[in-house]
């Protein structure tokens, strides 16, 4: 059996080099399909694992207390939207007072500015940085870490203490080539000292969060007094099986603080860090539809050509066929070697379809910051979809070589 085995794998390497144009444009066909596969897969896989590198900083046990709008219930036929209310500074205060959920920290935050200008000696930025006031907890609760330098003290915050943290771009930027820690900075007039540098984060659609500065919040309220400030309020739970009732509690908390009665609906938005991220990847989910659906397309074509090319060499080989017929070979056995035939053919596209794939995955990875894993979900769903169309491709034809008829096989011409 095994002997008869490699015959016929011996006797489709002959067949395979004798039309050997024509089975390099069917392998590449459906190596096309294959690359489309694979190589979206593999950038869909990049992207979810970024993605979950980017969002998984901020912690699973984390959740944030912030405003949002949302579009309520139909009222006489007509939609209409609600705008919730901005968490002010008072609202912000009295959540964190009020809120002592046990194994919790709680900090507060706000956006400053996104469009700073910070001088050192007699260099400046660009006005594209951001200021964010924040407290002790913030950098905690963000899952920011420092590269140099440390994070601010209770005793900073508590004193306004003209000093800040800022993204690890100065580096790179106004503070290169020169130690950051306790250099002088300057923004809006006002000279901070630096205490640490942040570890580099990258890029998160189109957030360039490495050019930040973070400064004690009641130094940033009194550097920037623009009206209607929004505040986040982010919540830490050490102890992730405590993490609902920690939500629950924090929602009838601020429920407390904005004095809603029992039969109003919630006019702030409660936003796990989990459910941020499963969002997003819920939206990739799209995207690898996608890429089957593409897929698909082009592997039926492909799968199409395979059989086209089998089914012509099933004729261009009717007398071989007749001469083993006489000879006694068995349908089985005529069956199987076309069909083991068309296998090759169709792994040889898959294989080369796997590697294209993975390469411009890769590259396209590369080219956009992406965090590249090697795609095994796209790799053994590409062995099985070649494997697949062999097998739908080869079939028509094995058959119909296996059914001729030996003695019309040997007259033909």
């Amino acid at each position: 059996m095994l002997k008869l085995f490699k015959e016929n794998i011996r006797i489709a390497l002959g067949s395979i080099k004798t039309q050997l144009l024509r089975t390099i444009l069917t392998v590449l066909i459906i190596a096309i399909g294959i690359t489309a596969l694979v190589g979206i897969l593999t950038v869909v896989a990049a992207l979810e694992n970024t993605i979950s590198s980017d969002f998984a900083s901020m912690g699973a046990n984390t959740f944030n207390v912030n405003q949002y709008e949302n579009t309520a219930r139909r009222q006489g036929g007509e939609e209409r939207k609600i705008i919730n209310p901005i968490i002010s500074y008072p609202e912000a205060v009295a959540f964190k007072n009020k809120y002592k959920y046990p194994f919790t920290e709680t900090s507060l935050s706000f956006t400053a500015t996104t469009t700073a200008e910070v001088k050192y000696e007699g260099a400046k930025t660009d006005p594209e940085n951001a200021i964010v006031g924040v407290d002790e907890y913030f950098m905690t609760n963000s899952g920011l870490e420092t590269s140099s330098g440390r994070n601010f003290t209770g005793f900073d915050i508590q004193n306004n203490a003209y000093v800040c943290v800022v993204g690890s771009d100065f580096e790179k930027g106004l503070l290169k080539d020169v130690n950051p820690i306790d250099k002088i900075i300057s923004i809006r007039g006002a000279r901070f000292r630096v205490i640490g540098v942040l570890k580099e984060k990258g890029a998160t659609f189109g957030n360039k969060q490495d050019l930040r500065i973070l400064i004690p919040i009641q130094v940033a309220r009194s550097l920037f007094t623009a009206p209607n400030i929004n505040y986040t309020t982010s919540v830490m739970v050490s102890r992730k099986e405590l993490l609902d009732q920690a939500i629950d509690n924090a929602i009838s908390t601020m429920r407390s603080v904005r004095k809603l009665s029992p039969v109003k609906d919630n006019n702030f938005g409660v936003v796990r860090s989990d459910d941020l991220i499963n969002r997003i990847l819920g939206i990739t989910k799209y995207l690898g539809l996608a890429s089957w659906l593409i897929g698909i397309i082009t592997v039926f074509g492909s799968s199409i050509a395979l059989m086209n090319i089998m089914i012509v060499s099933v004729t261009e080989r009717t007398r071989e066929i007749g001469v083993r017929k006489a000879l006694g070979a068995k349908k089985i056995t005529i069956a199987v070697q076309f069909f083991i035939e068309t296998l090759l053919i169709g792994q040889l596209g898959g294989l080369a379809g796997i590697i294209f794939g993975i390469l411009i995955g890769f590259g396209i990875a590369t080219a956009m910051n992406f965090v590249f894993v090697i795609p095994w979900g796209a790799i053994s769903a590409a062995f099985i979809t070649s494997f697949l169309v062999a097998i739908f491709s080869g079939l028509y034809p094995a058959v119909k070589a296996a059914l001729l008829d030996p003695i019309e096989a040997l007259r033909y011409e």
